[in-house]
């Protein structure tokens, strides 16, 4: 199989990382998108015609959106699904509030703030898109009081979905230390066997552009 992805992209890692961990036999293609390439007509209808990353290949089967790159993923591993029909629906849950209100608005913060030149950053949409964030993280925090995993008792796709944002170092408003269940879920993901940080699993980083 092949991920079309960059290192930068939070997205991607929650698709990359689903691959890593479930021992399926894959590789990145790097997509660089900083030079426009997702924009470009060739990428759109050979790749993806949303003009997006990541994008899973495997034979003649092509899909994007990391969810469902991820259900995939459980298609072929039989891992990150839930136990019973009401926590795999308890999963999906988790994948759309991240989808809507965790990574969407981390992603668009991110980028604002650490990927535009300074005089183009919009100061108050970072900071309403922060206070967004800030009740995300809460929620998140309060919800994993008590448990290991967001939902049951191992790691799903609603964890790697909801962490795909969280490990990376660029100052986007969040804090480990502020959201110590956070802190701690991030940490037990990281010892699952074979993980490796965004950068490290795929092509791309923002030295690269330094």
């Amino acid at each position: 199989m092949k991920l079309y992805c960059f290192g930068e992209s939070g997205n991607s890692y929650k698709a990359a990382l689903a691959l890593q961990l479930s021992g399926l036999d894959w590789e990145p293609v790097y997509v660089d998108f900083f030079k426009g390439e997702t924009r470009t007509p060739e990428y759109r209808a050979n790749v993806n015609e949303l003009g997006e990353a990541p994008v899973l290949v495997d034979g003649d089967f092509r899909i994007s959106q990391s969810g469902c790159i991820q259900a995939y993923v459980t298609e072929k591993s039989g891992k990150f699904g839930g136990k019973t029909h009401e926590e795999n629906y308890d999963i999906l849950r988790w994948v759309l509030w991240d989808n809507h209100k965790l990574s969407s608005a981390a992603g668009m913060t991110r980028f604002l703030m650490n990927f535009l030149p300074p005089d183009k950053r919009p100061a108050e949409v970072i900071a309403f898109n922060q206070s967004r964030l800030k009740a995300a993280y809460g929620l998140l925090d309060s919800h994993l009081k008590g448990r290991d995993w967001i939902v049951g008792d191992s790691v799903t796709n609603a964890d790697l979905s909801a962490c795909g944002y969280l490990y990376y170092p660029e100052p986007f408003g969040f804090e480990r230390k502020d959201f110590p269940e956070i802190d701690a879920w991030l940490d037990r993901i990281a010892a699952l066997p074979g993980w490796k940080h965004p950068y490290d699993l795929m092509p791309g980083s923002p030295a690269d552009r330094a």
